[in-house]
């Protein structure tokens, strides 16, 4: 059977959710990160920790509620 190109765009279509950008536009939009404040590479590397634990804290207790 010979398939058509949108044909397989559409079976790999929803792969396209598996991959890690939902945690950068939660990061950006609802935690509102949308530049780095401090100077420097060591104290953007700090904030953007802090963000990622948030943001991991925020999953681990959001899990335990379901």
């Amino acid at each position: 059977m010979v398939r058509k190109v949108g044909d397989r765009g559409r079976l790999i279509y929803p792969q396209r959710f598996a991959v890690a950008e939902p945690v950068f536009a939660n990061i950006r939009t609802h935690k509102r990160l949308d530049l780095f404040t401090p100077r420097g590479k060591v104290k953007v590397n700090i904030q953007w920790l802090l963000y990622c634990m948030v943001h991991n804290l925020e999953k681990i207790t959001h899990y335990g509620s379901a």
